[in-house]
Protein backbone atom coordinates (compact mmCIF):
# COMPACT_ATOMS: atom_id res chain seq x y z
CA UNK A 1 0.00 0.00 0.00
CA UNK A 2 1.47 3.70 -0.87
CA UNK A 3 2.61 5.39 2.36
CA UNK A 4 0.64 8.74 2.79
CA UNK A 5 -3.02 10.05 3.23
CA UNK A 6 -3.80 13.51 1.02
CA UNK A 7 -6.42 16.05 2.36
CA UNK A 8 -7.88 18.96 0.55
CA UNK A 9 -9.35 21.41 2.79
CA UNK A 10 -11.28 23.74 0.97
CA UNK A 11 -12.18 26.72 3.25
CA UNK A 12 -13.58 30.10 4.16
CA UNK A 13 -10.43 31.94 3.26
CA UNK A 14 -8.38 29.92 1.66
CA UNK A 15 -7.39 26.04 0.30
CA UNK A 16 -4.55 23.54 1.22
CA UNK A 17 -3.70 20.11 0.32
CA UNK A 18 -1.97 18.40 3.08
CA UNK A 19 -0.15 15.31 3.06
CA UNK A 20 0.26 12.48 6.00
CA UNK A 21 1.87 9.71 6.96
CA UNK A 22 0.53 6.79 8.93
CA UNK A 23 1.47 8.23 12.60
CA UNK A 24 -0.55 11.40 11.47
CA UNK A 25 2.18 13.81 11.44
CA UNK A 26 2.23 16.31 8.15
CA UNK A 27 4.58 15.58 5.65
CA UNK A 28 3.91 18.62 3.33
CA UNK A 29 0.91 21.23 2.33
CA UNK A 30 0.87 23.86 -0.05
CA UNK A 31 -2.33 26.82 0.74
CA UNK A 32 -3.56 29.54 -1.07
CA UNK A 33 -6.30 31.85 -0.43
CA UNK A 34 -9.12 33.10 -2.57
CA UNK A 35 -11.19 36.47 -2.86
CA UNK A 36 -13.85 37.58 -0.59
CA UNK A 37 -16.17 39.11 -3.12
CA UNK A 38 -18.65 41.85 -1.25
CA UNK A 39 -21.58 43.36 -3.41
CA UNK A 40 -23.52 44.38 -0.93
CA UNK A 41 -23.73 44.71 2.82
CA UNK A 42 -24.05 41.17 4.75
CA UNK A 43 -23.50 39.73 1.55
CA UNK A 44 -20.31 37.65 0.61
CA UNK A 45 -19.40 35.26 -2.11
CA UNK A 46 -16.92 33.22 -3.74
CA UNK A 47 -15.88 32.68 -7.59
CA UNK A 48 -16.38 29.21 -8.10
CA UNK A 49 -14.33 28.69 -10.57
CA UNK A 50 -11.01 30.45 -8.33
CA UNK A 51 -11.76 28.13 -6.06
CA UNK A 52 -10.96 24.80 -8.60
CA UNK A 53 -8.33 26.75 -9.94
CA UNK A 54 -6.73 27.53 -6.27
CA UNK A 55 -7.52 23.41 -5.33
CA UNK A 56 -5.68 21.91 -8.66
CA UNK A 57 -3.02 24.53 -7.74
CA UNK A 58 -2.19 23.55 -4.08
CA UNK A 59 -2.62 19.44 -4.82
CA UNK A 60 -0.01 20.19 -7.75
CA UNK A 61 2.11 21.92 -4.95
CA UNK A 62 1.72 19.64 -2.12
CA UNK A 63 3.47 16.90 -4.65
CA UNK A 64 6.08 19.17 -5.91
CA UNK A 65 7.06 19.97 -2.43
CA UNK A 66 7.18 16.60 -1.07
CA UNK A 67 8.17 15.31 -4.16
CA UNK A 68 5.36 12.76 -4.14
CA UNK A 69 3.34 11.49 -6.87
CA UNK A 70 0.01 10.49 -7.22
CA UNK A 71 1.20 6.66 -6.53
CA UNK A 72 2.38 7.85 -3.33
CA UNK A 73 -0.84 8.28 -2.35
CA UNK A 74 -3.63 5.51 -0.62
CA UNK A 75 -6.33 8.04 -0.73
CA UNK A 76 -7.75 11.13 -0.77
CA UNK A 77 -10.17 12.89 1.63
CA UNK A 78 -12.13 16.26 1.41
CA UNK A 79 -13.17 18.92 3.82
CA UNK A 80 -14.94 21.94 3.09
CA UNK A 81 -16.80 25.64 4.36
CA UNK A 82 -20.02 23.54 4.64
CA UNK A 83 -23.01 25.70 3.96
CA UNK A 84 -21.53 27.13 1.00
CA UNK A 85 -23.69 27.01 -1.97
CA UNK A 86 -23.05 26.40 -5.45
CA UNK A 87 -24.90 25.95 -8.35
CA UNK A 88 -23.57 24.74 -11.68
CA UNK A 89 -24.51 23.24 -15.58
CA UNK A 90 -23.61 19.44 -15.30
CA UNK A 91 -23.02 19.77 -18.79
CA UNK A 92 -21.18 22.60 -19.60
CA UNK A 93 -19.87 23.03 -15.39
CA UNK A 94 -20.42 26.50 -15.45
CA UNK A 95 -21.37 28.24 -12.72
CA UNK A 96 -24.85 29.99 -12.82
CA UNK A 97 -24.10 32.78 -10.08
CA UNK A 98 -21.10 33.04 -7.46
CA UNK A 99 -20.77 30.51 -4.34
CA UNK A 100 -23.33 32.61 -1.25
CA UNK A 101 -20.85 31.89 1.59
CA UNK A 102 -22.00 30.69 5.03
CA UNK A 103 -21.52 33.86 6.24
CA UNK A 104 -24.15 35.70 4.01
CA UNK A 105 -27.32 36.88 5.42
CA UNK A 106 -29.44 37.88 2.17
CA UNK A 107 -31.82 35.30 3.09
CA UNK A 108 -33.24 37.15 6.39
CA UNK A 109 -36.81 37.54 4.77
CA UNK A 110 -36.51 33.73 3.57
CA UNK A 111 -35.58 32.77 7.11
CA UNK A 112 -37.79 34.66 9.01
CA UNK A 113 -40.89 33.94 7.06
CA UNK A 114 -40.47 30.40 7.91
CA UNK A 115 -40.65 31.13 11.62
CA UNK A 116 -43.72 32.69 11.05
CA UNK A 117 -45.69 30.32 9.78
CA UNK A 118 -44.69 27.28 11.77
CA UNK A 119 -42.30 26.08 9.00
CA UNK A 120 -39.54 26.96 11.53
CA UNK A 121 -40.44 24.28 14.08
CA UNK A 122 -40.75 21.43 11.15
CA UNK A 123 -37.21 21.79 10.09
CA UNK A 124 -36.09 22.17 13.89
CA UNK A 125 -37.42 18.52 13.88
CA UNK A 126 -36.17 16.91 10.98
CA UNK A 127 -33.31 18.87 9.96
CA UNK A 128 -32.50 19.38 13.54
CA UNK A 129 -31.39 22.98 12.38
CA UNK A 130 -33.15 26.64 13.38
CA UNK A 131 -34.18 28.43 10.05
CA UNK A 132 -31.56 30.72 9.72
CA UNK A 133 -29.37 32.86 6.94
CA UNK A 134 -26.41 29.93 7.90
CA UNK A 135 -27.75 27.42 6.28
CA UNK A 136 -28.18 26.28 2.66
CA UNK A 137 -31.74 25.89 1.61
CA UNK A 138 -32.64 29.72 1.63
CA UNK A 139 -29.24 29.89 -0.24
CA UNK A 140 -30.55 27.73 -3.16
CA UNK A 141 -34.30 29.18 -2.76
CA UNK A 142 -32.45 32.99 -3.28
CA UNK A 143 -30.38 31.51 -6.47
CA UNK A 144 -33.68 29.70 -8.18
CA UNK A 145 -35.82 33.05 -7.47
CA UNK A 146 -33.05 35.31 -8.64
CA UNK A 147 -30.73 33.95 -11.41
CA UNK A 148 -32.43 33.74 -14.61
CA UNK A 149 -32.92 30.44 -16.58
CA UNK A 150 -31.82 28.67 -13.37
CA UNK A 151 -35.37 27.48 -12.03
CA UNK A 152 -35.89 26.03 -16.07
CA UNK A 153 -32.75 24.29 -15.72
CA UNK A 154 -33.30 22.44 -12.74
CA UNK A 155 -36.22 21.38 -13.74
CA UNK A 156 -34.84 20.14 -16.52
CA UNK A 157 -32.04 18.38 -14.50
CA UNK A 158 -29.50 19.93 -16.02
CA UNK A 159 -28.45 22.72 -12.82
CA UNK A 160 -27.07 20.73 -10.26
CA UNK A 161 -26.55 22.33 -6.31
CA UNK A 162 -23.79 21.05 -3.98
CA UNK A 163 -21.49 22.44 -1.15
CA UNK A 164 -17.65 23.21 -1.78
CA UNK A 165 -16.93 18.96 -1.28
CA UNK A 166 -19.48 18.12 -4.30
CA UNK A 167 -17.82 20.96 -6.38
CA UNK A 168 -13.94 20.11 -5.75
CA UNK A 169 -15.46 15.74 -5.84
CA UNK A 170 -17.11 16.71 -9.42
CA UNK A 171 -14.31 18.43 -10.82
CA UNK A 172 -11.69 16.20 -9.45
CA UNK A 173 -13.74 13.36 -10.48
CA UNK A 174 -13.97 14.49 -14.66
CA UNK A 175 -16.71 17.40 -14.50
CA UNK A 176 -18.35 17.81 -17.42
CA UNK A 177 -16.91 14.53 -18.76
CA UNK A 178 -19.16 12.12 -15.87
CA UNK A 179 -18.22 14.08 -12.49
CA UNK A 180 -19.45 12.53 -9.46
CA UNK A 181 -22.54 14.27 -7.87
CA UNK A 182 -22.13 13.21 -4.35
CA UNK A 183 -21.98 14.75 -0.80
CA UNK A 184 -21.27 13.13 2.82
CA UNK A 185 -24.08 12.92 5.77
CA UNK A 186 -22.34 15.44 7.06
CA UNK A 187 -22.42 18.58 4.62
CA UNK A 188 -26.34 17.12 3.57
CA UNK A 189 -27.48 17.79 7.68
CA UNK A 190 -26.02 21.65 7.38
CA UNK A 191 -29.04 22.40 4.39
CA UNK A 192 -32.50 22.03 6.42
CA UNK A 193 -33.14 19.87 3.74
CA UNK A 194 -32.27 16.40 4.63
CA UNK A 195 -33.97 14.31 7.79
CA UNK A 196 -31.49 13.80 9.99
CA UNK A 197 -33.20 10.31 11.14
CA UNK A 198 -33.18 9.17 7.93
CA UNK A 199 -30.75 10.52 6.13
CA UNK A 200 -32.42 11.73 2.87
CA UNK A 201 -33.65 14.50 1.03
CA UNK A 202 -37.09 15.36 2.86
CA UNK A 203 -39.60 15.54 0.26
CA UNK A 204 -41.94 18.23 2.88
CA UNK A 205 -38.67 20.46 3.45
CA UNK A 206 -38.06 20.61 -0.22
CA UNK A 207 -41.20 21.94 -0.85
CA UNK A 208 -40.48 24.54 1.62
CA UNK A 209 -37.91 25.80 -0.16
CA UNK A 210 -39.07 24.97 -4.07
CA UNK A 211 -36.39 23.11 -4.49
CA UNK A 212 -36.11 21.02 -7.29
CA UNK A 213 -34.92 17.30 -6.00
CA UNK A 214 -32.78 16.09 -9.36
CA UNK A 215 -30.48 19.25 -8.19
CA UNK A 216 -29.59 17.75 -5.12
CA UNK A 217 -26.64 15.08 -4.89
CA UNK A 218 -26.97 11.67 -3.96
CA UNK A 219 -25.88 11.57 -0.30
CA UNK A 220 -23.16 8.86 1.24
CA UNK A 221 -21.15 8.26 4.19
CA UNK A 222 -18.59 10.21 5.56
CA UNK A 223 -15.86 7.12 4.99
CA UNK A 224 -16.80 5.10 1.81
CA UNK A 225 -14.89 1.75 1.17
CA UNK A 226 -16.24 1.85 -2.32
CA UNK A 227 -14.86 5.16 -2.82
CA UNK A 228 -16.79 7.88 -4.26
CA UNK A 229 -14.62 8.23 -7.17
CA UNK A 230 -11.21 8.31 -8.42
CA UNK A 231 -9.29 11.11 -9.96
CA UNK A 232 -8.45 11.50 -13.14
CA UNK A 233 -5.05 10.71 -14.88
CA UNK A 234 -5.50 14.36 -16.69
CA UNK A 235 -6.25 16.27 -13.41
CA UNK A 236 -4.27 17.78 -10.77
CA UNK A 237 -3.27 14.84 -9.22
CA UNK A 238 -1.96 13.19 -12.59
CA UNK A 239 -2.69 9.72 -11.65
CA UNK A 240 -6.01 7.40 -10.68
CA UNK A 241 -6.81 8.04 -6.57
CA UNK A 242 -9.40 6.89 -4.82
CA UNK A 243 -11.51 9.69 -2.97
CA UNK A 244 -12.99 7.40 0.38
CA UNK A 245 -13.84 10.50 2.48
CA UNK A 246 -15.89 13.53 2.75
CA UNK A 247 -16.29 15.59 5.85
CA UNK A 248 -17.45 18.86 6.92
CA UNK A 249 -14.45 20.80 8.07
CA UNK A 250 -16.17 21.03 11.59
CA UNK A 251 -16.41 17.32 11.51
CA UNK A 252 -13.67 16.74 10.23
CA UNK A 253 -12.18 18.38 13.13
CA UNK A 254 -13.73 16.17 15.54
CA UNK A 255 -12.45 13.14 14.15
CA UNK A 256 -9.08 14.67 13.96
CA UNK A 257 -9.09 15.32 17.39
CA UNK A 258 -10.36 11.57 18.03
CA UNK A 259 -13.57 13.52 19.36
CA UNK A 260 -14.99 9.72 18.84
CA UNK A 261 -17.02 8.92 21.93
CA UNK A 262 -19.89 10.38 23.63
CA UNK A 263 -18.90 13.53 26.01
CA UNK A 264 -15.52 14.62 24.07
CA UNK A 265 -15.92 17.77 22.69
CA UNK A 266 -13.92 20.22 20.86
CA UNK A 267 -13.03 24.09 19.65
CA UNK A 268 -12.51 25.30 16.17
CA UNK A 269 -10.55 28.90 15.88
CA UNK A 270 -10.95 29.56 12.31
CA UNK A 271 -13.03 32.23 10.25
CA UNK A 272 -15.46 31.55 12.96
CA UNK A 273 -15.61 29.13 16.10
CA UNK A 274 -17.39 25.66 15.78
CA UNK A 275 -17.85 24.37 19.11
CA UNK A 276 -19.06 20.27 18.84
CA UNK A 277 -20.10 17.58 21.36
CA UNK A 278 -20.46 14.36 20.56
CA UNK A 279 -23.49 12.67 22.07
CA UNK A 280 -22.95 9.21 20.30
CA UNK A 281 -25.76 7.06 18.30
CA UNK A 282 -28.68 9.89 20.35
CA UNK A 283 -30.31 12.57 18.27
CA UNK A 284 -30.30 15.44 21.06
CA UNK A 285 -32.60 18.60 20.14
CA UNK A 286 -31.43 21.45 21.93
CA UNK A 287 -33.82 23.98 24.17
CA UNK A 288 -30.64 26.48 24.17
CA UNK A 289 -29.94 27.78 20.78
CA UNK A 290 -27.14 24.86 19.73
CA UNK A 291 -27.48 22.85 16.48
CA UNK A 292 -27.98 19.02 16.24
CA UNK A 293 -26.06 17.71 12.99
CA UNK A 294 -24.55 14.32 12.29
CA UNK A 295 -21.24 14.40 13.48
CA UNK A 296 -19.43 11.33 11.17
CA UNK A 297 -20.87 8.21 9.97
CA UNK A 298 -18.24 5.39 9.25
CA UNK A 299 -18.31 2.51 6.75
CA UNK A 300 -17.11 -0.89 6.30
CA UNK A 301 -17.14 -2.95 3.37
CA UNK A 302 -20.38 -4.76 4.86
CA UNK A 303 -22.05 -1.40 4.26
CA UNK A 304 -22.41 1.85 6.54
CA UNK A 305 -22.44 1.88 10.23
CA UNK A 306 -24.74 4.09 12.57
CA UNK A 307 -24.87 7.89 12.42
CA UNK A 308 -22.77 9.69 15.10
CA UNK A 309 -24.36 12.81 16.53
CA UNK A 310 -23.27 16.22 17.37
CA UNK A 311 -24.24 19.47 19.64
CA UNK A 312 -23.12 22.28 17.99
CA UNK A 313 -22.47 25.72 18.85
CA UNK A 314 -21.60 27.79 15.20
CA UNK A 315 -20.08 31.08 15.82
CA UNK A 316 -19.83 33.43 12.42
CA UNK A 317 -16.85 36.01 13.69
CA UNK A 318 -13.62 35.27 15.54
CA UNK A 319 -10.80 34.67 13.58
CA UNK A 320 -12.34 37.08 10.79
CA UNK A 321 -12.48 40.00 13.70
CA UNK A 322 -9.00 39.48 13.57
CA UNK A 323 -9.02 39.93 9.82
CA UNK A 324 -11.22 43.16 9.95
CA UNK A 325 -8.46 44.70 12.42
CA UNK A 326 -6.22 44.38 9.83
CA UNK A 327 -7.66 44.51 6.28
CA UNK A 328 -10.59 47.03 6.89
CA UNK A 329 -8.84 49.06 10.08
CA UNK A 330 -5.35 48.73 9.15
CA UNK A 331 -4.64 48.62 12.82
CA UNK A 332 -2.24 45.51 13.09
CA UNK A 333 -0.20 44.28 9.44
CA UNK A 334 -0.89 40.62 10.03
CA UNK A 335 -2.79 38.67 12.49
CA UNK A 336 -0.12 37.68 14.62
CA UNK A 337 0.34 40.98 15.50
CA UNK A 338 -2.84 40.85 17.51
CA UNK A 339 -1.28 39.07 20.59
CA UNK A 340 1.69 41.21 20.57
CA UNK A 341 -0.61 44.29 20.46
CA UNK A 342 -2.82 42.96 22.81
CA UNK A 343 -0.43 42.75 25.41
CA UNK A 344 0.59 46.08 25.82
CA UNK A 345 -2.26 46.58 27.80
CA UNK A 346 -3.69 44.61 31.07
CA UNK A 347 -6.83 44.19 30.55
CA UNK A 348 -9.63 45.51 28.07
CA UNK A 349 -9.92 48.72 30.20
CA UNK A 350 -13.99 48.76 29.49
CA UNK A 351 -14.25 47.90 25.91
CA UNK A 352 -15.97 44.99 24.37
CA UNK A 353 -16.14 44.40 20.94
CA UNK A 354 -19.29 42.10 19.80
CA UNK A 355 -18.46 41.53 16.30
CA UNK A 356 -21.77 40.43 15.03
CA UNK A 357 -20.94 41.59 11.41
CA UNK A 358 -23.59 38.89 10.13
CA UNK A 359 -25.73 38.47 12.94
CA UNK A 360 -25.37 36.47 16.21
CA UNK A 361 -25.18 32.73 15.61
CA UNK A 362 -25.64 30.44 18.31
CA UNK A 363 -27.16 30.57 21.05
CA UNK A 364 -28.75 33.40 20.14
CA UNK A 365 -29.67 33.01 16.78
CA UNK A 366 -30.72 37.01 16.19
CA UNK A 367 -29.63 38.43 12.18
CA UNK A 368 -30.90 42.01 13.70
CA UNK A 369 -28.05 42.39 15.62
CA UNK A 370 -24.99 43.93 13.83
CA UNK A 371 -21.21 44.86 15.34
CA UNK A 372 -20.63 47.06 18.05
CA UNK A 373 -18.17 47.90 20.18
CA UNK A 374 -18.39 49.59 23.60
CA UNK A 375 -16.89 51.08 26.73
CA UNK A 376 -14.79 53.54 25.06
CA UNK A 377 -13.32 56.66 26.52
CA UNK A 378 -10.47 58.70 25.66
CA UNK A 379 -8.33 56.53 27.99
CA UNK A 380 -8.68 53.58 25.44
CA UNK A 381 -5.70 52.65 22.40
CA UNK A 382 -6.17 50.46 19.78
CA UNK A 383 -3.90 47.85 22.00
CA UNK A 384 -7.71 48.24 24.38
CA UNK A 385 -8.92 47.38 20.98
CA UNK A 386 -7.15 44.60 19.95
CA UNK A 387 -7.47 42.67 23.34
CA UNK A 388 -11.11 43.03 23.31
CA UNK A 389 -11.23 41.57 19.99
CA UNK A 390 -9.47 38.23 21.20
CA UNK A 391 -11.67 38.70 24.30
CA UNK A 392 -14.75 38.15 22.00
CA UNK A 393 -13.64 35.07 20.69
CA UNK A 394 -13.31 33.47 23.97
CA UNK A 395 -16.37 35.07 25.50
CA UNK A 396 -18.37 33.99 22.44
CA UNK A 397 -17.36 30.52 23.16
CA UNK A 398 -18.18 30.74 26.78
CA UNK A 399 -22.02 31.15 25.34
CA UNK A 400 -21.95 28.34 23.90
CA UNK A 401 -19.95 26.16 26.11
CA UNK A 402 -23.26 27.54 28.96
CA UNK A 403 -25.84 26.24 26.06
CA UNK A 404 -24.15 22.54 26.04
CA UNK A 405 -23.92 21.99 29.28
CA UNK A 406 -27.73 23.39 30.04
CA UNK A 407 -28.76 20.94 27.20
CA UNK A 408 -26.41 17.91 28.25
CA UNK A 409 -25.82 17.94 31.59
CA UNK A 410 -22.54 17.71 31.66
CA UNK A 411 -20.11 20.02 32.49
CA UNK A 412 -16.93 20.67 30.82
CA UNK A 413 -14.22 20.21 31.92
CA UNK A 414 -11.43 20.29 29.65
CA UNK A 415 -11.64 22.12 26.20
CA UNK A 416 -9.52 20.58 22.99
CA UNK A 417 -8.86 23.50 21.11
CA UNK A 418 -7.64 23.53 17.22
CA UNK A 419 -7.61 25.77 14.25
CA UNK A 420 -5.02 28.96 13.56
CA UNK A 421 -5.96 31.13 16.23
CA UNK A 422 -4.58 28.32 18.77
CA UNK A 423 -1.20 30.04 17.91
CA UNK A 424 -1.78 32.98 19.92
CA UNK A 425 -1.01 31.93 23.58
CA UNK A 426 -2.73 35.23 25.13
CA UNK A 427 -5.97 34.05 23.44
CA UNK A 428 -5.45 30.81 25.00
CA UNK A 429 -4.76 32.11 27.74
CA UNK A 430 -7.93 34.68 27.85
CA UNK A 431 -9.92 31.50 26.82
CA UNK A 432 -9.00 29.34 30.34
CA UNK A 433 -9.54 32.07 32.20
CA UNK A 434 -12.81 33.32 30.68
CA UNK A 435 -13.99 29.24 30.93
CA UNK A 436 -12.66 28.37 33.94
CA UNK A 437 -11.25 25.15 32.63
CA UNK A 438 -7.96 24.13 31.21
CA UNK A 439 -7.24 24.40 27.24
CA UNK A 440 -5.64 21.72 25.61
CA UNK A 441 -4.04 22.06 21.64
CA UNK A 442 -2.55 18.60 20.39
CA UNK A 443 0.76 18.84 18.69
CA UNK A 444 -0.78 18.59 14.91
CA UNK A 445 -3.01 21.95 15.30
CA UNK A 446 -4.70 21.52 11.91
CA UNK A 447 -6.78 19.21 12.73
CA UNK A 448 -9.68 19.82 10.22
CA UNK A 449 -7.19 18.40 7.28
CA UNK A 450 -6.05 15.55 9.48
CA UNK A 451 -9.39 14.53 10.06
CA UNK A 452 -10.52 14.06 6.49
CA UNK A 453 -7.24 12.23 5.42
CA UNK A 454 -8.30 9.94 8.77
CA UNK A 455 -11.77 9.37 6.91
CA UNK A 456 -10.17 8.63 3.51
CA UNK A 457 -7.82 5.95 5.51
CA UNK A 458 -9.89 4.12 7.92
CA UNK A 459 -12.01 3.45 4.74
CA UNK A 460 -9.41 1.50 2.92
CA UNK A 461 -6.99 0.31 5.72
CA UNK A 462 -4.38 2.66 5.61
CA UNK A 463 -5.42 3.04 9.54
CA UNK A 464 -6.76 -0.13 10.60
CA UNK A 465 -9.76 1.04 13.16
CA UNK A 466 -9.71 4.15 15.09
CA UNK A 467 -7.33 2.84 17.98
CA UNK A 468 -4.46 3.79 15.49
CA UNK A 469 -6.24 7.57 15.65
CA UNK A 470 -6.14 7.89 19.73
CA UNK A 471 -2.62 6.47 19.51
CA UNK A 472 -1.50 9.42 17.10
CA UNK A 473 -2.76 12.24 19.26
CA UNK A 474 -0.63 13.62 21.31
CA UNK A 475 -0.75 17.02 23.71
CA UNK A 476 1.17 19.91 22.63
CA UNK A 477 -0.03 22.61 24.87
CA UNK A 478 -2.21 23.25 27.84
CA UNK A 479 -3.29 26.51 28.81
CA UNK A 480 -4.91 26.78 33.01
CA UNK A 481 -7.08 29.36 34.38
CA UNK A 482 -5.51 32.17 36.50
CA UNK A 483 -8.42 34.48 36.98
CA UNK A 484 -10.17 34.31 39.97
CA UNK A 485 -14.26 33.83 39.69
CA UNK A 486 -15.18 37.10 41.24
CA UNK A 487 -13.01 38.11 38.02
CA UNK A 488 -14.46 35.68 35.03
CA UNK A 489 -18.02 36.42 36.41
CA UNK A 490 -17.78 40.57 36.10
CA UNK A 491 -16.12 39.97 32.71
CA UNK A 492 -18.63 37.75 31.62
CA UNK A 493 -21.53 40.07 32.81
CA UNK A 494 -19.86 42.90 31.33
CA UNK A 495 -19.98 41.20 27.83
CA UNK A 496 -23.58 40.15 28.11
CA UNK A 497 -24.84 43.43 28.52
CA UNK A 498 -22.35 44.42 25.31
CA UNK A 499 -24.43 41.39 23.50
CA UNK A 500 -27.32 42.82 24.51
CA UNK A 501 -26.19 46.85 22.63
CA UNK A 502 -26.25 44.55 19.60
CA UNK A 503 -29.48 43.63 19.27
CA UNK A 504 -32.82 44.77 17.14
CA UNK A 505 -30.19 46.56 14.97
CA UNK A 506 -31.55 46.24 11.46
CA UNK A 507 -34.91 45.76 10.50
CA UNK A 508 -36.24 42.19 9.80
CA UNK A 509 -39.53 41.35 8.02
Amino acid sequence: MADFVAAIDQGTTSTRCMIFDHSGTEVGRHQLEHEQILPKAGWVEHNPIEIWERTAAVIMSALNKTNLTAADLAALGITNQRETSLVWNRKTGRPYYNAIVWQDTRTDRIASALDRDGRGDVIRQKAGLPPATYFSGGKLQWMLENVDGLRRDAENGDAIFGTPDTWVLWNLTGGSRGGVHVTDVTNASRTMLMNLETLDWDDELLSFFGIPRQMLPEIKPSSYPQAYGTTRVDGPLAGEVPITGILGDQQAAMVGQVCLNAGEAKNTYGTGNFLLLNTGEKIVRSSNGLLTTVCYQFASDDGPAKPVYALEGSIAVTGSAVQWLRDQLGIISGASQSEALARQVEDNGGVYFVPAFSGLFAPYWRSDARGVIVGLSRYNTNAHLARATLEAICYQSRDVVDAMAADSGVPMEVLKVDGGITANDLCMQIQADVLGVDVVKPVVAETTALGAAYSAGLANGFWANTDDLRANWHEDKRWTPQWSEEQRERGYAGWRKAVERTLNWVDVD
